[in-house]
């Protein structure tokens, strides 16, 4: 293989691989963020929103659909980007995935193709379950599946990245859980920043869940609380340091080849 040519019988494999392994494990892959998410909307969409005033014109109940879609696209990319290579790496498989001629752009073509393909699978499910619960309508139908599109092929990259570093299972859950959860809920997943007094509103431009929450929002609904192109730039930016760092590591072989 010379040139710009890929090898699609390896990026096929690695990519039809994966996307089995979820649906062998749907209850987890799938079902169980469709319930717990559909949990928030029982207790904040209809029994706690309908006593709350709307918040830029818009009832609460339909405020945080796209805030919960992205709780649940953050952390389902990240996990499924991260166990995908980390798996390989803990039976010792990916030696001969290395020493093949596969290329590391067609390995992670196959392994973030298929997270982020999961990520958006499970995006459309939870944004048609919550039409169930809270009724709502997307102003912008193309910039909302462009956003979820750009979030969950990035935050798969960063999820690649820490499958990589990880050196146990534990450590998978460690980032998901303890900095990219509470970034969400304070990234006005559950608000708008302009609620906050103002120093703190501040503060809060300081958090990137804040741009990829307000730019998805705006898709919907027309209002944000950043600037639309900031939130792309911003999402765009995210991936391009997440691509370089996947660069270096293969071309260094960090925590690839010990």
């Amino acid at each position: 293989m010379s040139g710009l040519s890929l090898n699609p019988y390896a990026i096929r494999a690695i990519y039809r691989f994966e996307m089995a392994r979820t649906f062998r494990t749907i209850v987890q892959s799938i079902a169980a963020p469709v319930i717990s998410t559909s949990l928030y909307f029982i207790v904040f969409g209809a029994a706690i929103g309908g006593r709350m005033a709307k918040i830029d014109g818009i009832t609460y109940g339909a405020f945080i659909v796209p805030g919960l879609i992205m709780l649940s696209i953050l952390t389902e990319s990240i996990s499924n980007g991260s166990f995908g290579i980390y798996l390989p790496k803990w039976s010792g498989t990916i030696y001969e995935m290395l020493s093949a001629p596969v290329s590391a752009f067609e390995i992670l073509l196959g392994y973030v193709g298929a997270a982020a393909s999961k990520s958006v699978m499970l995006g459309v499910v939870i944004l048609a379950t919550a039409r169930l619960f809270v009724p709502f309508e997307i102003a912008h139908p193309f910039w909302a599946l462009a956003f979820l599109m750009l979030t969950s092929v990035t935050f798969s990259l960063f999820g690649f990245i820490l499958g990589i570093w990880a050196d146990g299972f534990e450590k998978l859950q460690i980032v998901p859980l303890m900095v990219v959860t509470p970034l969400t809920f304070l990234g006005g997943s559950f608000y708008s920043i302009n609620m906050l007094p103002p120093l703190w509103a501040k503060v809060a431009l300081f958090n990137p869940v804040v741009y990829l929450v307000s730019g998805f929002r705006w898709a919907f609904y027309g209002v944000s609380d950043v600037r639309v192109g900031i939130s792309l730039g911003m999402t765009l930016v995210f991936m391009l340091v997440c691509l370089t760092a996947v660069w270096w590591i293969f071309r260094t072989g960090w925590r690839l080849k010990s």
